[in-house]
């Protein structure tokens, strides 16, 4: 009897150590998340872009495909690769971060100048299906929003691994698996509640008993085109701001700091003419601002190397690959 009562003593004890682990996980994987947040943001921003002008009925079933592709970038890609680099090779890490701001920075820079030239193509790295095939459209949709998923995603897990205390490789898996389901499914319900925000005004403005739940309704519907166009904007300008921003530290780390140097004394110039309640948000501001300038600047600049360089090569492999298909 008391070796049973001594056994159960001991699975009560391991039953308390797992739970302090588990609270331990979640609680540094809500902080590692929230040192995040400036990349969670640019995500829920980024996403919705890429479901217009699919049929209502297909809007979330292609959310929740970008979804998976999220969870997978994450959790199959970025989770182990994260944690090798980190133990075995940290000094790739910034450039491969690098690599993926000077993407953003070229994915941001491109709408811009498709904007500013409305009749100009669209500089593509990736053959598209050109036939107007909505399955194929749905395809090409998914895999960029995957895609740029993807180089968020790296952006948000390193900001996480690096928020996280100096511990024992299991309990880093753990917090940062957490961190990807938690921000994975803020971000993609957040972006569903976006995207069929005009279907729910739709609903209520045809179905609601009262005249005021109608008028909202119908006001939901009229705003959400001038809604979806800010968030366009503001997807894009995430894309320079947080490409440039990467970039930036990137260089600083490398051992050129006078671009991040002079950014932030412009910020702190700015800051000081403030008032002390909004020194910091204006400080923020100006420093966004100029990542986003110099992050446009760059994507710019690699415009016409996507042209004339990553395009031709990208068609000669393929051709190839066709080729040696056949």
């Amino acid at each position: 009897m008391s070796g049973l009562l001594a056994l159960l003593d001991d699975v009560a004890g391991i039953a308390k150590v797992a739970a302090a682990s588990v609270d331990d996980v979640v609680g540094q994987a809500a902080k590692a998340g929230s040192k995040a947040a400036g990349a969670v943001i640019d995500d829920a921003a980024v996403t919705p872009k890429y479901v217009q002008g699919f049929e209502a009925s297909r809007e979330l079933p292609v959310i929740w495909r970008i979804a998976k592709g999220s969870f997978k970038n994450k959790l199959v890609f970025l989770l182990p690769i994260g944690l090798l680099l980190s133990n075995f090779a940290p000094w790739l890490i910034t450039p491969l971060l690098m690599i993926g701001g000077a993407y953003l920075c070229f994915e941001g820079a491109e709408k811009v100048h498709h904007w500013l030239h409305p009749h100009d193509e669209p500089v593509k790295i990736f053959k598209e299906d050109e036939a107007g095939d909505p399955a194929h459209l749905e395809d090409q949709k998914a895999q960029g929003a995957i895609k740029t998923d993807f180089i968020l995603s790296a952006e948000i897990m390193t900001i996480a691994l690096a928020a996280i205390p100096e511990s024992n490789f299991w309990f880093e898996a753990a917090t940062l698996a957490m961190v990807a389901i938690m921000i994975t499914v803020a971000v993609y319900g957040a972006v569903a509640l976006i995207v069929k925000a005009d279907d729910v005004g739709l609903y209520l403005a045809k179905n609601a008993n009262l005249d005021v739940t109608r008028a909202v309704g119908r006001g939901i519907v009229k705003a959400m085109p001038g809604v979806m166009k800010v968030l366009t904007i503001v997807g894009t300008a995430a894309m320079l701001w947080v490409g440039g921003n990467i970039v930036i530290h990137g260089l600083e780390v490398l051992g050129w700091g006078w671009p991040y140097e002079t950014i932030h004394h412009i910020a702190e110039a700015f800051g000081s003419v403030a008032a002390d309640q909004t020194r910091g948000f204006v400080e923020w501001v100006a420093t966004a601002t100029m990542d986003g300038v110099l992050g446009l600047g760059l994507g710019l600049l690699l415009i016409p190397v996507a042209q004339k360089v990553l395009v031709p090569a990208y068609q000669t492999v393929a051709g190839k690959t066709s080729d040696g298909a056949h």
